[in-house]
């Protein structure tokens, strides 16, 4: 179920990033632009032979309808602790070396990057397949959420997946 918003609409975001990081993990949430270079330097290790970084972007359609600007929102604690498990996970499944998560919070103009992915392994086939787990995982289970405005239209709320329109609730629908 979602809702619509006014083009108006803020969403409620930390002003400074929310981290958590250990010698092999680095998960944050930030209001502010995406650094793809500062996690490929945080996976970066002598012992990793394979570095992959993905960097997801704000595009201007969804679905042929032309998209203004998107805004995401999360319960940043949890969303900590649901990436941070993702990126447990991976770590041990893929052998990683390191692995870096990091998404925007806030307004995120078209163009703009939105994710960055980074992980290190010691051969590329896991670097690989790891970094494209972690990015279906974190967009499958961090609870993190978006506002996607279009333009000459309202925001419509969904969840943080490909392919999933959100719908406008109509009166009377939704109330408990």
């Amino acid at each position: 179920m979602s809702t619509t918003e006014p083009p108006t609409y803020k969403p409620d975001i930390p002003s400074e990033p929310v981290t958590q990081t250990t010698e092999n993990i680095h998960i944050e949430l930030t209001p502010h632009a995406l650094d793809s270079l500062a996690a490929t330097r945080f996976v970066r290790s002598p012992s990793a032979g394979a570095t992959v970084l993905f960097i997801g972007t704000t595009r201007d359609t969804f679905n042929d309808l032309p998209v203004s600007s998107l805004a995401y929102t999360s319960y940043a604690p949890l969303a900590l602790s649901t990436l941070h498990n993702i990126a447990t996970t991976l770590l041990a499944k893929h052998a990683l070396t390191r692995i870096a998560i990091i998404h925007k919070l806030g307004e995120c103009p078209i163009g703009e990057e939105s994710i960055v992915i980074a992980v290190s392994a010691p051969h590329r086939q896991a670097a690989w397949r790891a970094g494209e787990e972690a990015l279906e995982e974190t967009k499958k289970r961090a609870e993190i959420w978006k506002l996607e405005r279009f333009e000459g239209g309202d925001g419509v709320w969904r969840a943080n997946r490909d392919g999933v329109m959100g719908v406008r609730v109509g009166e009377g629908e939704g109330a408990a």
